[in-house]
């Protein structure tokens, strides 16, 4: 569990990042921060591993105060995934996969094997594992610095927009694979986005920033959607303009989803095709083009 109690990051040029920020970070969920540029969501995530330090407040991982951890041994015991995938272009996509086990003393050719294996976990053939990045796809890249993140078997993930740099169909695989890393490892994931599709896809919990770092709401995706907190909030996710207003309209193929300009939207299924939309044993599916709105 991380909990953040009370914290204030003003910069040495005055400027007021966050501000009196308190919040828990639930243990193996993924908890996104979701808002536009200069809200505060980057700085807040940085602060988990002490890349940046706060001017006042506490930080804790399981009840340890974080300013009292050496920041180079807390940093290689957090997963960091960045925007870009940030890998070393000298050194093979094994080797970037291997980076942080061999920091921490594990034999360079444990590591290696160790990475080869995480490589399977993040769907990225073993074939590209002596290619250098340039050699790589933007979303290839992407799957390595995800495994590079979660080599040393963290049990904290920090994702900051990690999807944001490759093209629409890239990012929802990305997104999708995530989910499925987070079903079967069972991380605690703090990831951050400037997009509320992505935020209601991945999120358990999810933080709506303002600027400053003022917190617009928290909740699941179902309690946003359903009750947005401010007139921000609602212009935030689209309520106002009929994005999330969703009705059902019945035509001679089935059963669709419409908005309210009556645009078609998704459609209803008998099977469940994810946890996210499951109300029970005999519940309908959402099929959306714009899907990713999670379990609205």
């Amino acid at each position: 569990m991380i909990e953040f109690r009370n914290v204030t990051k003003r910069f040495p040029d005055g400027t007021l990042a966050v501000e009196d920020f308190s919040l828990v970070i639930p243990s193996r969920k993924t908890t996104v921060f979701v808002g536009s540029s200069g809200s505060g969501k980057t700085t807040l995530l940085r602060m988990v591993n002490r890349m940046v330090d706060p001017t006042s407040g506490t930080i804790e991982i399981d009840g340890e105060d974080t300013a009292a951890l050496n920041p180079v041994a807390l940093r290689r015991r957090i997963g960091y995934v960045m925007q870009n995938s940030g890998l070393l272009p000298h050194l093979t996509v094994i080797d970037n996969a291997a980076t942080v086990p061999v920091l921490n003393g594990v034999p360079k050719n444990e590591a290696r094997a160790d990475a080869l294996r995480m490589l399977d976990t993040v769907g990225l053939d073993r074939s590209l594992a002596e290619r250098y990045p340039s050699q790589l796809s933007g979303g290839q890249q992407q799957r390595v610095g995800v495994a590079r993140g979660l080599a040393a078997d963290p049990n904290i993930l920090l994702m900051d927009e990690p999807f944001g740099a490759v093209d629409p169909i890239v990012r929802a695989e990305l997104q999708v694979e995530l989910l499925r890393l987070q079903r079967e490892l069972g991380k605690t994931v703090v990831f951050v986005t400037h997009d509320i599709d992505e935020a209601f896809l991945l999120g358990d919990q999810v933080v709506i920033f303002e600027q400053g770092g003022r917190v617009a709401q928290i909740g699941s995706p179902t309690e946003i959607l359903s009750d947005p907190a401010t007139d921000f909030v609602a212009h935030f996710i689209g309520a106002e303009r009929g994005k999330r207003a969703l009705s059902i309209r019945s035509t001679d193929r089935g059963e669709i989803l419409v908005d309210s300009e009556g645009r078609a939207a998704g459609l209803l299924v008998d099977s469940v095709v994810g946890a996210q939309y499951d109300a029970g044993p005999k519940s309908r599916s959402v099929s959306n083009k714009t899907s990713q709105a999670g379990d609205a």
